[in-house]
C-alpha cells in the first residue's frame, strides 16, 4: 500500500520555515528563492489539508497544528539524515567496533592482549567504552562487551571467557595491627555493582550478611583496591585482580581460602550483530585468547 507523506522537500521548507520563523530565512539556509519555499509550504498545507500558517504581512505565525507538527517532523528528518550518512559511508562505519569493558577487567586483562587483535586487523578501528551494567553498555550503543553476570541478556549472545574466584584481603599492615581481630570486626569495603559478594564469600543467603557492613562503597574495583592497599579496610576482590599484590605482601589473606564467584565474564553482543564482519573476527580472536589463558 502506498504510504501518504509529503514530499520531503516540503518537509524541509516546513522545518525549516518553523525553525528560522522566517521565508527569507528559510530559503537562505536550504539555497532555495523565497517563491520557492513559498510554494512547497503551500504544496504541504494542500497536503494535510488545512493552513499551517496565518500570513501577516512578510510573517508566518504557525498554527497549533504545526507547532505539534514540527515537533514530530524536525527529529524525524535529523533521524533520516544521520541514517542516510552513515549509508553514505557505509563501509568505512563497519570498520569501527565499539568495545564495551568494565573498567578493571578491561586495564587488567583485556588491554594487555588487545595489541594483537589489532596487528592482525589493522583495518578495523576500535572505539572503547566502559560501563558498569549491562544497561550501561547498551545505552553507549556497543558492538560487544565484556561483562560479568550469569549470560543471560535477552536479546543478546553471550560466550563465555572465564570464571572468577573472589577472596577477602587487607592490607598486611592493617592486618599485623589488628592480628587477633575477625573479619567482622573490620571495616568491610563494598562495591555498587557487586552488592552480594560478601554473601557470597561468607557462604551466607544474598539478603542476609553477619554483621553491620560500616565500610565505604566504590563504583569499581580499580578504586578498591587502591582504598585497601590504604588500610581502609577489608574487601572482598577478584582474585586475579590482586594476585600480584597478594605475591609481593602487600595484601594478605587472612581470613580464607578464595571461593568462585556466583557469576563470569562474557563477550557480550546484540543478536543482529552475530555475523557482521568487524564482531565475528573479534569474537574469534577473543575467545581464542581465553582459551590460551586456561591452558
Amino acid at each position: 500500500m502506498k504510504r501518504r507523506l509529503p514530499s520531503l522537500t516540503a518537509l524541509e521548507c516546513f522545518e525549516a520555515v518553523m525553525r528560522g520563523g522566517h521565508v527569507t530565512r528559510a530559503a537562505e539556509s536550504l539555497n532555495m528563492t523565497q517563491s520557492a519555499v513559498s510554494r512547497q509550504i503551500k504544496n504541504l498545507e494542500g497536503f494535510v489539508r488545512q493552513p499551517l500558517f496565518r500570513r501577516e504581512r512578510k510573517r508566518l505565525i504557525p498554527t497549533e497544528a504545526a507547532k505539534q507538527f514540527a515537533e514530530a517532523v524536525g527529529p524525524l528528518l535529523a533521524e533520516l539524515e544521520a541514517q542516510t550518512l552513515k549509508m553514505i559511508t557505509w563501509g568505512a562505519y563497519d570498520k569501527v567496533l565499539t568495545l564495551g569493558l568494565l573498567p578493571t577487567f578491561g586495564s587488567r586483562w583485556l588491554i594487555p592482549r588487545l595489541s594483537g587483535f589489532t596487528a592482525a586487523h589493522p583495518d578495523i578501528q576500535i572505539n572503547i567504552v566502559t560501563g558498569l551494567t549491562h544497561d550501561d553498555f547498551v545505552a553507549a550503543n556497543t558492538d560487544v562487551s565484556v561483562q560479568y553476570g550469569d549470560g543471560q541478556w535477552p536479546g543478546y549472545t553471550a560466550h563465555h571467557i572465564q570464571n572468577e574466584t573472589i577472596v577477602a584481603v587487607v592490607s598486611s599492615d592493617l592486618a599485623n595491627a589488628n592480628a587477633k581481630s575477625p573479619i567482622l570486626d573490620f571495616d568491610r569495603l563494598t562495591m555498587r555493582t557487586r552488592p552480594t559478594a560478601w554473601n557470597e564469600w561468607l557462604g551466607e543467603p544474598s539478603d542476609g550478611i553477619g554483621g553491620t557492613i560500616t565500610g565505604t562503597r566504590f563504583e569499581n574495583f580499580t578504586m578498591m583496591i587502591e582504598a585497601v592497599r590504604a588500610g581502609l579496610g577489608v574487601a572482598v576482590l577478584p582474585e586475579m585482580y590482586v594476585r600480584d599484590d597478594l605475591d609481593s605482601g602487600q595484601l594478605v589473606a587472612p581470613f580464607g581460602p578464595p571461593v568462585h564467584s556466583q557469576g563470569a565474564y562474557y563477550l557480550v553482543y546484540p543478536d543482529h550483530l552475530a555475523e557482521t564482519e568487524k564482531v565475528a573476527v573479534f569474537r574469534n580472536w577473543l575467545l581464542g585468547e581465553a582459551t590460551d589463558n586456561t591452558q
